[in-house]
């Protein structure tokens, strides 16, 4: 593969990494290419094929595992997979961009290892699990269920957080925006 940095924001569903994500992209001083992860599951309202994600059934994802056509993948819940394919990261690479990440803790440990020197890997931390409760469910895109499950994984990730190159604690949107923001350009500049 080709040379490009990476930058992997990692945390708990409703962190605010899909926030902090965007508004890096919008420093082109960064020269940031947003790495589409794969999923198994069915599109969310709104969500685009090849934007969003590339939506793949769970036999064309399990293909493509035994193929080794992912940089990092997981099953975060049950036949529920996410993941990184390798040819997503050199398209960007190709197009002389450095790389950015909204993913899971798993697979931001993943590229971290793989890349050790190349990766800039950030744990965004919410507030507490009680506000990231109230995050998601604001969000009112899942079911009480799947936000439990959420909430209760968040408690493992966060866990994770002393394994990633820097924390931001996202209480302030500003000050967390500010933080990430100074955060890749030391890395990248």
């Amino acid at each position: 593969m080709n040379q490009g940095k990476l930058i992997v924001l990692s945390a708990p569903s409703g962190s605010g990494k899909t926030t902090l994500v965007k508004y890096l992209l919008n420093h082109k001083e960064f020269n940031l290419g947003f790495s589409i992860s794969a999923a198994s599951r069915e599109p969310r309202n709104g969500e685009i094929h090849g934007k969003d994600y590339y939506f793949l059934s769970l036999q064309e994802f399990k293909d493509k595992i035994k193929a080794d056509d992912f940089l990092e993948w997981e099953e975060v819940y049950r036949d529920n997979f996410y993941g990184t394919l390798k040819s997503e990261v050199q398209r960007l690479w190709d197009s002389g961009k450095h790389v950015i990440f909204d993913i899971d803790v798993v697979g931001g440990l993943d590229i971290k290892r793989i890349y050790p020197e190349r990766t800039l890997a950030i744990f965004v931390k919410p507030p507490s699990i009680e506000e990231l409760k109230i995050r998601l469910k604001k969000r009112k895109t899942e079911s009480e269920d799947k936000i439990n499950m959420r909430v209760s994984k968040a408690s493992t990730e966060m866990a994770t957080a002393p394994q990633f190159d820097a924390i931001v604690t996202n209480d302030n949107l500003e000050n967390a925006k500010d933080e990430v923001y100074q955060l890749v350009k030391k890395f990248i500049l």
